[in-house]
C-alpha cells in the first residue's frame, strides 16, 4: 500500500463533492443540465507490458459529462416563456457570436427584439408585413408592435334557407324601408379599404313565378345593385362615413330554385369605394337552399376587417409567435428555431445557461421545433433543472463514506511506515 492510491482517492471523492454541489446549488436554475463525475482506474506506465501481478496507483476523473435529459414543464404567466420538451437547443446571438441554450425565460427589449436575462438574442426566422415566414437563415427575432393594416372585404359567404311556404309580397316595387315589399333580410357588416365599416343588407322577394325569388342589396340603407348577377359601383365620401345614393343603381335579379334544391351560383355585390381604393365585393350563396321550414340563417361571414392592435401573442409548438390583435385577426410575427447537436456533451459551458459549439459537440443542425430530433415548444412555461436533489443527497452521503475510506487507506499506511520506523 502507498500514500497516492489513498490520495487520488480523495482527490477524486473531492471532485465528486464539487459536482454534486453545483447540483444542488442549480437545483432552480431553469434549463440547468446536472453533470456527473465520471472516473477511470490508473496504473504504471510500464516499457515491457503490464503483467498479471500489476496493482493499480490509484484513480482520476475522467471526465465531467452533463446529462441532457428532460426537465419538468412549469407554467408561467410570462407569454414569452419557452420551455422545450425534446431535444435541441435555443439559438442565441450576442454582437454576431453564437451561442445555445435551453433557458427559455425570454423579454422583449427596447428595440422590440427577445433577449434573455443577458440580452442575448433569440433567433428564428422572420415574417413580413403578411405573415409570411421568411425561412433562410436564422436572424434575431423582432416582434412587430406596430398596427395591423385593415383589409377590405372581399368576400362574403353566406348559407340560408328561404321559405318555400312564404307568400308573395302584395305590394310593389321593392323598398327597403317598407318591410311588406320583401319576405326576409339578414345584414352583414363589411369593411373599406381605410377600415370604416358599412352595414350591407340582403332583401329576399319571392317571385311569383315558381321557385324564384328576387334578391336586392343595400349598403348603409342605400339600394345597391342587387345579387347575384349584377356589379354596381357604390362612392363613399372621403371621409368613409356615407354613400352617395345619385351613384347607387337598382336593378332587381332573379335566383332560381329548382325543384331538387340545387345550389345558388356564386352572386356579386357591387363595388365599395372609399377615398383612398375602390373594393370589389363579392357574395357567395351557393349552397343556400328552399325548403318548407323558417327562414334561417346557417352562415353569413366576410373576409376584411379593421385596423388592429397587437393585443399578446403566444409560441405555438412549431416555434410560430402568433400575434393577436385586437380586431379579432391573428398574424404570425415570427418563428423560433432549435439547434441539435451529435455529441451534445462535446458543447463547451460558458455560464450564464449558454454553451457554445466546439470540435467535438459536431456542427449545428438548425430546425424548426418538432421536426426530425428537435423537440416541441411550450409557450408560458419553462423547463425546469433536471437536479433530482433526493438522489443527490444519496450521492452525496456516498462520496462522504468514499472520501473517509480513502482516508482510512492513508491513516492505516502512515501506521504501517510508524511501525517500520521503530524497528529495532
Amino acid at each position: 500500500m502507498s500514500f497516492q492510491q489513498g490520495l487520488s482517492g480523495l482527490n477524486a471523492a473531492s471532485k465528486q463533492l464539487e459536482v454534486i454541489g453545483n447540483n444542488v446549488a442549480n437545483a432552480n436554475t431553469v434549463g440547468f443540465k446536472q453533470s456527473r463525475a465520471e472516473f477511470a482506474d490508473v496504473f504504471a506506465n510500464s516499457l515491457t507490458g503490464g503483467g498479471g501481478t500489476q496493482i493499480g496507483i490509484g484513480t482520476n476523473l475522467s471526465t465531467v459529462a452533463q446529462q441532457f435529459t428532460q426537465g419538468n414543464v412549469t407554467s408561467t404567466n410570462n407569454s414569452l416563456d419557452i420551455a422545450i420538451n425534446g431535444g435541441g437547443f435555443f439559438r442565441m446571438t450576442n454582437n454576431g457570436a453564437v451561442t445555445y441554450s435551453r433557458n427559455g425565460q425570454f423579454k422583449m427589449d427596447k428595440d422590440g427584439f427577445i433577449v434573455d436575462a443577458a440580452s442575448k438574442r433569440l433567433t428564428g426566422y422572420a415574417a413580413d408585413a403578411a405573415g409570411t415566414l421568411q425561412k433562410g437563415a436564422p436572424v434575431d427575432l423582432k416582434i412587430n408592435t406596430s398596427d395591423l393594416q385593415p383589409q377590405a372585404t372581399a368576400k362574403i359567404v353566406g348559407l340560408v334557407n328561404l321559405d318555400s311556404r312564404k307568400a308573395v309580397p302584395t305590394t310593389t316595387p321593392f323598398d327597403p324601408t317598407d318591410p311588406t315589399t320583401y319576405n326576409d333580410s339578414t345584414a352583414v357588416t363589411v369593411f373599406d379599404s381605410l377600415g370604416n365599416s358599412h352595414t350591407l343588407q340582403t332583401y329576399f322577394v319571392k317571385d311569383p313565378s315558381p321557385n324564384v325569388w328576387k334578391v336586392y342589396t343595400t349598403a348603409d340603407g342605400i339600394s345597391t345593385t342587387t345579387l347575384p348577377t349584377a356589379t354596381a359601383t357604390m362612392t363613399f365620401p372621403a371621409s368613409g362615413t356615407g354613400l352617395n345614393p345619385t351613384s347607387v343603381p337598382a336593378s332587381p335579379t332573379t335566383v332560381t330554385f329548382a325543384p331538387k334544391n340545387p345550389p345558388i351560383p356564386p352572386a356579386t355585390v357591387p363595388t365599395v369605394a372609399t377615398g383612398a381604393a375602390n373594393v370589389s365585393l363579392t357574395i357567395d350563396y351557393s349552397g343556400s337552399t328552399q325548403f318548407g321550414s323558417n327562414f334561417s340563417i346557417n352562415s353569413l361571414s366576410q373576409d376584411g376587417y379593421t385596423s388592429g392592435r397587437l393585443a399578446g401573442f403566444n409560441t405555438g409548438a412549431d416555434g410560430t409567435i402568433v400575434g393577436r390583435y385586437s380586431n379579432g385577426q391573428s398574424r404570425a410575427l415570427g418563428q423560433v428555431v432549435l439547434a441539435s447537436f451529435a455529441n451534445p456533451n462535446g458543447l463547451q459551458s460558458l455560464g450564464g445557461n449558454a454553451w457554445s459549439e466546439s470540435s467535438t459537440s459536431g456542427a449545428p443542425l438548425v430546425g424548426v421545433p418538432s421536426s426530425g430530433t428537435l423537440g416541441v415548444l411550450q409557450s408560458s412555461a419553462v423547463e425546469d433543472s433536471n437536479t433530482d436533489l433526493t438522489a443527490e443527497l444519496v450521492n452525496m452521503i456516498t462520496a462522504q463514506r468514499y472520501y473517509q475510506a480513502n482516508a482510512q487507506t492513508i491513516k492505516t499506511q502512515d501506521q504501517v511506515l510508524q511501525t517500520l520506523v521503530n524497528l529495532r
